[in-house]
């Protein structure tokens, strides 16, 4: 093995993407210093032949591992990745991505001391410059840097991370049991940000650092969000990971005031008020998965084996419900 190799496992779930796959692989793969470890959680029911062909050639070669699974479903991915990974800190990253040299170093150089537990890295959207005017304040609350903006330039501490582009130490993260597999497929909105308050809670913290960038490509075909028009559906799939988080983080008139908000935020956008004809079917929707979300609060979250975790109200850990 190179001496020079970093103590990293990289971590890519993708579904039904192609060219830019193979692209996100191949800027890693000439990374210096490269991790040790790439792991390719690869959920498509089949690639076209050049992507088929390619995968398999880099797995053959042990330049990757080809990890084939059967159900798609974003935090199921990475919790294979974490009984997977065969190094100290891995990194998740989304599938259609653009790096610069040094990347994989700026996350590792983010963790400068034991309390930190994850470094979070600048997201840019297409689109989107790095935000220089941005400025980080520290608050309190359940809901503390949801809104956080990972365009941020500047170095901060936070209590968020994006799936995206987010390392963690495999021990810490193991411990709390990785991802809640109750944020289900195939939106699974704000599974990240309850591991992260999981985290803080548990003491850890969380480090915003921008010099590890990526450049999100947001590829339209593929990908392992839902594609449909959350405006116009009556699906319970947009809104139940936001319900379910606030319930499994929050508590009391905080909790009720954030499902309130969202509730009606949800049917008075400027679209909603030039298509009212769709707030009723829209309204249902959102009915509906604040009724899924209680029933999945009640059945308690899906963690990892041998996981413990905090609940808002809770002083001590507390043994919790494995897959």
């Amino acid at each position: 093995m190179r001496i020079d190799l970093l103590p990293l496992t990289i971590a890519i779930p993708t579904l039904c993407r192609e060219q830019v796959l193979l692209d996100t692989l191949a800027m890693l793969l000439t990374q210096a210093p490269a991790a040790r470890e790439i792991l390719v959680l690869d959920q498509s029911p089949c690639h076209e032949l050049a992507t088929e062909t390619q995968l398999a050639a880099w797995h053959a070669e042990g330049c990757i591992r080809w990890i084939k699974l059967a159900q798609p479903s974003q935090p199921g991915a990475l919790n294979v990745a974490l009984r997977e990974a065969q190094n100290e800190f891995i990194l998740f990253l989304d599938d259609d991505i653009r790096i610069e040299p040094g990347f994989l170093a700026a996350h590792l150089n983010g963790f400068r001391s034991d309390e930190i537990w994850a470094v979070a890295g600048q997201v840019l959207q297409p689109g989107e410059n790095p935000d220089r005017e941005y400025q980080h304040h520290r608050g309190t609350g359940a809901f503390v840097d949801c809104a956080f903006r990972f365009r941020s330039a500047h170095p901060a501490i936070i209590e968020n991370g994006m799936s995206g582009n987010l390392c963690v130490r495999r021990n810490r993260a193991t411990l709390l049991g990785g991802f809640d597999e109750n944020f289900l497929p195939p939106v699974a909105y704000r599974f990240d940000n309850d591991f992260c308050k999981r985290l803080c809670r548990q003491g850890g913290r969380i480090a915003f650092e921008p010099s590890a960038r990526i450049y999100h490509l947001r590829t339209p075909r593929g990908g392992t969000r839902s594609n449909s028009n959350h405006l116009t559906s009556s699906s319970p799939e947009h809104g139940v990971g936001d319900y379910y988080f606030a319930m499994r983080n929050s508590t009391g008139a905080e909790q009720r005031s954030y499902v309130l908000r969202r509730l009606f935020r949800e049917v008075r956008t400027r679209f909603h008020l030039k298509h009212p004809w769709w707030i009723p079917v829209k309204l249902l929707g959102e009915i509906r998965a604040i009724r899924l979300a209680a029933q999945l609060n009640k059945q308690g979250p899906r963690l990892m084996d041998g996981a413990f975790f905090n609940a808002p109200d809770d002083s001590h850990l507390t043994p919790g419900r494995s897959n």
